[in-house]
């Protein structure tokens, strides 16, 4: 029997299903279930709540929020493979648990909420984690469609989502992440944890969705912090040039010297300058052609 229910190990269930992970699908099976429950409590309070689960595989953490009283799971997995591993849990839990074959990157779940708020938790995989967490905080209009996103990354790239000004991970992921949401790391992941083990350790991180953000242009944002970290090591009076606006009033906006580098900018600094590049190119699309 395993911790958290009468289903069989994990181990069992990739045997009897020919489960074996796919690089090309960036696969790597938490079996752990006393791990996944602590996954799935980092969401809490589960219940009575809607989760959209992101490449359940076999289905661990899928068990344990379960388990711990989410009313209402969407399994989203590509892997045809697994939906069968999938179906013997939503037996176990009947009425609960939604499985959807798709590819997350194409997946809307908002057809699925019923117009409730959902959470989203998952052991992503690798391969996709940084573009499905972007499109995800892109979501408009804003607040989003979900109230927190609880998710598995290499330490590497949680690092570049909670990072703040001048540390050396710092760059345009952390400032979109941090300025529409409220992010931490809340605990490292050995790599012995994972079958097959990846090279390098994971890290799971929160994000709380902030109801409302500094009011800003969110394409403008990604275009300044992509001209700035695009030549990270050169002062904004140079690396803001591409976007054919003068530099100088941009860090002027945001009350910075021009010969500061991109890594020491908040992102507040860069919300004001984006909210600058708006008002420059609506003065310019205003002025009479002579």
């Amino acid at each position: 029997m395993s911790a958290i229910d009468d289903l069989p190990p994990l181990r069992e269930v990739i045997r009897e299903h020919a489960l074996s992970a796919r690089k090309s699908l960036g696969q790597n099976f938490l079996l752990d279930l006393n791990l996944t429950a602590r996954i799935a409590r980092a969401a809490a309070p589960l219940e009575d709540a809607t989760i959209v689960e992101i490449g359940p595989g076999p289905g661990g953490l899928t068990r344990a929020l379960l388990a711990m009283g989410a009313r209402h799971v969407i399994a989203v997995e590509h892997d045809a493979r697994a939906i069968p591993a999938l179906e013997a849990i939503s037996r176990r839990y009947p009425g609960r648990l939604e499985i959807v074959c798709a590819d997350a990157q194409n997946f809307d779940p908002r057809p699925y909420l019923g117009g409730t708020k959902a959470k989203i938790v998952a052991n992503l995989p690798y391969n996709i984690a940084t573009a499905l967490l972007i499109g995800w905080l892109s979501v408009e209009p804003w607040p989003p469609w979900y109230d927190m996103m609880v998710l598995m990354f290499q330490r590497e790239v949680a690092e570049r989502i909670v990072a703040r000004e001048n540390e050396e991970a710092y760059g345009r992921l952390a400032v979109l992440a941090n300025w529409r949401a409220e992010t931490r790391i809340l605990f490292d992941i050995s790599p012995a944890a994972f079958v097959p083990q990846p090279k390098v350790t994971s890290s799971l991180v929160r994000l709380v969705p902030r109801q409302a953000p500094e009011p800003c242009e969110r394409r403008s944002l990604e275009q300044v912090a992509a001209a700035a970290f695009g030549q990270r090591r050169k002062m904004l009076r140079q690396s803001l040039k591409s976007l054919s606006v003068d530099p100088a009033r941009l860090a002027a906006a945001a009350s910075v010297d021009p010969t500061r580098r991109a890594e020491t900018i908040p992102v507040s600094g860069f919300v004001a300058m984006a909210r600058e590049l708006v008002d420059i190119r609506n003065e310019k699309a205003n002025t009479p052609q002579s």
